[in-house]
């Protein structure tokens, strides 16, 4: 389980295509840090496994089925990443709970900076718009945010300038995907509302 809250802006240093698959070999100092085989590391959001690492970097392989359904097919050598370790048991729940297990992608639609934070407006797909609500919470690229306004089909965040300058949305202009991850707690109601009126008919 992961809280959204991003500990490092990594980088790609190489890809290598396995057919159905690929592997990625990132560089990161910070995450990197007592990492050993089978730790789980979230990558833009994705929860990845990792493979082997030495010094700051470490590889991970990415199934077909995670490139058809997050943006990390779009990335390529030199693509700046979002990066975070699992959390803790017992450590402070900074963001929200992320299980980095991403629902769709959006695409940043437009931005609008202000003095001293900017508002970012992004797509939202149509099966996923019910979960989204204002002040609620929504995972962009790995990062935990809150929703300012949610629209049928897009919403905005407003960013800080730690997030713009530590993150991928510092970087990302309309047209770039990002990888979405609904708050689970919306789903698991749902799914037992739906349950509960199928037992009282």
């Amino acid at each position: 389980m992961f809280t959204g809250i991003v500990e490092e802006l990594g980088e790609i240093t190489a890809v290598e295509n396995l057919g159905d698959a690929c592997r990625f070999r990132l560089r990161g100092p910070v995450v990197t840090e007592g990492t050993k085989h089978g730790d789980s590391i979230a990558v833009n959001g994705v929860c990845l496994t990792v493979v082997d690492h030495e010094g700051d970097e470490f590889t991970a392989d990415v199934m077909a089925e995670t490139l058809d359904r997050s943006s990390l097919g779009a990335l390529g050598v030199g693509s700046r990443v979002n990066l975070e370790r699992p959390t803790a048991v017992g450590a402070r729940l900074g963001g929200h709970i992320v299980q980095g297990h991403v629902d769709g992608t959006g695409e940043v639609l437009e931005r609008k900076p202000s003095e001293n934070w900017e508002i970012i407006k992004i797509s939202l797909p149509a099966d996923l718009a019910r979960y989204v609500v204002e002040k609620g919470s929504i995972t962009v690229d790995g990062i935990s945010l809150t929703v300012v306004d949610a629209g049928p089909d897009y919403f905005t965040v407003s960013l800080i300038p730690t997030t713009l300058a530590l993150t991928t949305l510092g970087l990302k202009q309309p047209g770039a995907p990002v990888n979405l991850e609904v708050d689970v707690v919306a789903k698991y109601v749902e799914r037992l509302l739906a349950g509960s009126q199928g037992a009282g008919k």
